[in-house]
């Protein structure tokens, strides 16, 4: 019985000590990442459009960026998902909004729980879609204009910005390698 608790002991100091290692050219990179995806949607936002337009830059491109660039190795984190998880749920989250514009809890209940269901099912689970679903209902007057504009701009634009950028920052050193899989893009022969 000790020696069994000895060795758990053992197997939990080496997890916390891995877990706990700073490796400061990994998070250099992270930081590098996330400052250049957001900061260029933000540069874009700022000078390409009006002030009286919408945003580009939305709020669960800030949790896409944990994941793209900080646990880039997560099938979450993978192009397909990415893509096919951001503009699925602006889809659903759009089309919730049409249905029900006056029941906000219901169109924002339907679009979130129809996003994670449709991701599931077509496997581009990111959770930041939820969000994504969710923001086509909660958003400014100008985002909720947009009605179908809102899959291709902000999200469908946004979206290919972060990509591009965790592409070229997350593989600029040998031990990052981003995406997992280098034919991605041939999303018809997906196997699970």
């Amino acid at each position: 019985m000790r020696t069994r608790l000895r060795r758990h002991a053992r197997r939990i100091k080496v997890i916390v000590y891995q877990e706990t290692l700073f490796d400061y050219k990994e998070h250099l990179y992270t930081f590098l990442g996330a400052f250049l995806g957001i900061g260029l949607i933000g540069l874009l936002n700022r000078y390409r459009l009006p002030a009286s337009d919408a945003p580009l830059l939305i709020g669960s491109f800030g949790a896409s960026s944990v994941l793209i660039y900080g646990v880039i190795n997560s099938p979450l984190a993978q192009p397909r998902n990415l893509i096919g998880g951001h503009v699925l749920s602006a889809l659903i989250g759009v089309m919730m909004y049409r249905l029900f514009p006056q029941e906000q809890w219901l169109a924002g209940a339907l679009a979130v729980s129809l996003s994670i269901v449709m991701m599931q099912i077509t496997k581009t689970l990111h959770p930041p879609g939820g969000a994504t679903a969710l923001i086509a209902i909660i958003g400014s007057a100008q985002l909720k204009a947009l009605g179908y504009w809102y899959v291709l701009v902000p999200v469908l634009s946004g979206v290919l910005i972060l990509l591009v950028v965790a592409m070229l920052v997350n593989n600029l050193t040998p031990t990052r390698h981003y995406p997992a899989n280098k034919h991605w893009y041939r999303f018809w022969q997906r196997k699970y």
